[in-house]
């Protein structure tokens, strides 16, 4: 039976490389750190946190309520620009829900050690943006409580989906990418709920813990048959992170839309989720490092190891802002180089500046090691990123249909409050699903991490 080689520690690091553990743990000592944050008091800035977030997560139920009983008339959409805000944030959403794949599955089989300390609050940060993701094509509906009929369901009359649609092939890569990442995360979730049912006092967490534990004894036969599905849901997950976000870019690339129809889209838009979704990364876990006092599990190692993969990323994306342009001028179609001339110089040229200063030359300063391992900074430009990957979303699906192949029925868009209110309301509900993550939670991998500190310890009395 194929099982997973436990990635090999190295003990002391290369020369001029961080150590991916620092500190002197042992197993026990790992546990204490990791489920502490679990078991002791509620912090006053976890309740301030939440609450804020709770606060978005209302607006969002107030503007889908407004949407839900009025209709989508209240958002800013117009013809031509007959997509809005709903796929602009659908995109940006799920972009985010790459990081954690990418990390858990894809790093495992390169057997890259530093992606221990930081799989486990990517995964979960995958399943709550595709959860916010999952909002808009419901909301965009108009009608939600019939979105069961993008389903193939058999029924009396006969009908099927659009099985030609894009939107379609959407409903089957997300849900499938949901679903197998909800799969992966809670695999690797099972050792460690089994150390907190041990650990708990609460009789209902021991409980809850014993259920979703599944038995877990931590026997031989047990981490066979855990090792072989880990490792068959990584091979499932990774070809997932490839394909999702190329279904989605056929949304734009296979219509005749000047600025959409280009082959270029799909891995433009892999390598930009990617970029994203390690930005946001950096966002959320910068912070929680000094506060959950997780300094020696996530080491200037992994902030540095990020960084450069979101540099690497960010040059892809670069690439792929350059040769839309190449392309569009040497296709010497009069609509494509009308529409590259109109995102510099039109009425959205603003935001499309904001993009290429976000997304192209902020990043840059990744080259610089000092950069990589300052913790402020890294949130400063995973900040930027952030901010450059919606507009980016934005420039891609307003500028093309504000401008389209008729001038006579050209238009001016713009997002209304409740547009805006949706979309913070998302963020609202993605921050409150992560602060409730980290407090139920271990938010780093405690088997994982226990397995580096024991490699580290028998390698410092081996050399001793």
């Amino acid at each position: 039976m194929a099982t997973i080689d436990p990635p090999v520690f190295t003990g002391e690091p290369e020369p001029g490389v961080p150590p991916v553990l620092t500190g002197h743990h042992t197993p026990g000592s790992v546990t204490d750190d990791i489920t502490r944050p679990i078991f002791s008091e509620i912090k006053p800035w976890w309740l301030v946190g939440f609450g804020i977030s709770f606060a978005l997560l209302m607006l969002f139920l107030m503007g889908a309520a407004k949407l839900v009983t009025v209709g989508t008339g209240v958002w800013g959409l117009n013809m031509p620009v007959a997509w809005g805000f709903a796929i602009i944030n659908f995109v940006w959403w799920i972009g985010i829900g790459h990081a954690g794949t990418l990390i858990s599955a894809i790093l495992l089989l390169f057997r890259q050690e530093w992606r221990t300390s930081i799989n486990r609050f990517a995964e979960a940060m995958t399943l709550f943006a595709v959860a916010c993701a999952g909002m808009f094509p419901i909301l965009h509906l108009g009608r939600p409580w019939l979105f069961y009929w993008l389903m193939p369901y058999p029924n009396q009359m006969s009908l099927w989906p659009q099985f030609q649609s894009p939107l379609i092939w959407d409903v089957f890569a997300v849900s499938t990418y949901a679903t197998v990442s909800l799969l992966f995360w809670f695999t690797g979730l099972i050792p460690d709920l089994a150390s907190l049912r041990d650990r708990a006092k609460n009789i209902w967490v021991q409980r809850l813990a014993g259920i979703f534990s599944l038995g877990w004894r931590g026997s031989a036969k047990h981490w066979q048959n855990y090792e072989a599905l880990y490792l068959l849901l990584a091979g499932l997950s990774t070809p997932l992170v490839l394909s999702v976000h190329t279904v989605v870019s056929f949304d734009f690339a296979i219509s005749i839309v000047p600025g959409w129809h280009t082959t270029v889209f799909p891995p433009y838009f892999v390598a930009g989720a990617v970029f994203a979704g390690f930005a946001m990364v950096f966002t959320l876990m910068l912070p929680l490092r000094p506060l959950f006092g997780l300094k020696d599990y996530i080491t200037d190692r992994h902030l540095q190891a990020m960084a450069k993969v979101m540099l690497t990323t960010g040059l892809i994306v670069a690439y792929g802002y350059i040769v839309e342009i190449f392309v569009a001028w040497y296709s010497g179609n009069v609509y494509e180089w009308g529409m590259v001339k109109n995102r510099f110089t039109g009425p959205f040229k603003f935001q499309y500046l904001m993009l290429w200063v976000c997304n192209i030359f902020v990043p840059q300063l990744l080259w610089i090691k000092r950069v990589r391992t300052s913790p402020i900074v890294l949130w400063l430009v995973s900040m930027a990123i952030n901010v450059g990957m919606w507009l980016e979303r934005y420039i891609i699906v307003v500028v093309s249909l504000a401008r389209d192949f008729l001038p006579s029925s050209w238009d001016v868009y713009a997002g209304t409050r409740w547009d805006w209110a949706i979309y913070v309301g998302t963020i609202g509900l993605f921050m409150a699903l992560i602060f409730l993550f980290i407090r139920f939670l271990p938010v780093i991998s405690i088997f994982e991490v226990r397995h580096l500190a024991h490699e580290k310890s028998h390698h410092h009395e081996a050399a001793t």
